[in-house]
């Protein structure tokens, strides 16, 4: 028995290979055969019969990775952000700026006075006793709202002529605020067209409607209802329009009414809204300007703050100071602004 000699190297047969002295295998005519190359028996990877690998050329590059895709929407932006700059936050930079200074708005010159044009304001009591005029518009909002809420949720039903109606609530607030201002001055002058309308019903006055402050006041807050009745009325029709039919369907099955559905499902599902309305409500009755500064001028007793700013700076030429009434007013709607939203926060509400 012979040992085999340390460390000797293994021999490995190809199966596949043909035997020692056995006859090659023939080829027909016209067949190729291929061979593996040298780096193969080296162990190298080779693929038998495919063409060497050729370098891979890089992708396209593609639009959504462009920076010019991703400027794109700064394009479309650029001019109304231009514009919001120009004629919003560049005036009201302006505006507090003059509100520190004694610029009568017209000379080139003007003095920094500080805080003296707050002081001012804060000091004088005159300047926001006009605040209790605004009392008068914020009720006429509260009824105002109520009214419009009403008519929304009367016509988001089926009914005959709704559309009609729809017309009809909406188009004082498609009319401009100047025309109604005179409209409405020859309806409450004496012998104007109030007062023909009691006479033929029977009822003579003497009463003067835009001459004694209670009246004037009630008068003018009767028009702005009138007038901005129809904004609030489209917003609340819309978000109860938005409410899911399914909703109306299941309370009409458990038996519920009318107010039980408006209790329980259009209140909650227009939220938001009415805490808008309420916001609007309360930033215009504190800035109520047109419809007083048309049929009245201010006179009487009906005098807003925004009429006394106008007159601060045009009629007596202290733009500075009517600057810095402005920033008053501006920071009070902000405030009472926040404490609303504090109070009543918009929640989400999920009713499906």
């Amino acid at each position: 028995m012979t040992e085999k000699p340390p460390n000797s190297p293994r021999t490995v047969t190809d199966p596949s290979a043909p035997a020692p002295g056995a006859p090659r295998p023939r080829t027909a005519p016209g067949t190729t055969v291929l061979t593996a190359p040298a780096s193969a028996e080296a162990g190298a990877p080779t693929r038998t019969g495919a063409r060497a690998a050729a370098p891979r050329r890089p992708a396209p590059r593609s639009w959504r990775d462009s920076p010019l895709r991703r400027a794109t929407p700064w394009f479309f932006l650029a001019v109304p952000l231009a514009l919001l700059l120009t004629f919003t936050y560049v005036p009201v930079a302006s505006m507090i700026s003059y509100s520190f200074t004694d610029w009568d708005g017209v000379s080139p010159h003007r003095e920094f006075t500080g805080v003296d044009n707050y002081v001012q304001i804060f000091t004088r009591p005159e300047m926001f006793r006009v605040f209790f005029v605004s009392g008068y518009y914020l009720a006429a909002s509260a009824l105002q709202i109520g009214v419009a809420l009403y008519f929304a949720t009367v016509l988001s039903f089926n009914l005959r002529f709704r559309n009609f109606f729809k017309g009809v609530l909406f188009f004082p607030y498609l009319i401009n605020g100047v025309a109604i201002g005179f409209v409405f001055l020859y309806f409450f002058q004496d012998g104007g067209t109030l007062d023909s309308v009691l006479a033929w019903l029977g009822v003579t006055t003497d009463h003067p409607w835009l001459g004694d402050p209670t009246s004037a006041n009630l008068s003018l807050a009767g028009v702005s209802v009138w007038r901005f009745t129809g904004l609030n009325f489209v917003l609340f029709l819309g978000a109860i329009q938005s409410v899911p039919g399914e909703l109306y369907e299941a309370a009409q099955l458990d038996g519920a009414d009318r107010w039980q559905q408006f209790r329980h499902i259009i209140v909650p599902s227009i939220k938001p809204v009415l805490s808008l309305s309420v916001i609007l409500a309360i930033s215009g009755s504190l800035s109520v300007f047109e419809i007083p500064y048309i049929m009245t001028g201010g006179a009487t007793g009906t005098s807003t703050f925004v009429i006394q700013t106008v007159k601060l700076a045009f009629q007596f030429n202290k733009t500075g100071l009517a600057s810095a009434a402005a920033v008053v007013l501006l920071a009070l709607i902000l405030l009472l602004t926040w404490v609303q939203r504090r109070l009543v926060p918009d929640d989400k509400v999920d009713l499906v």
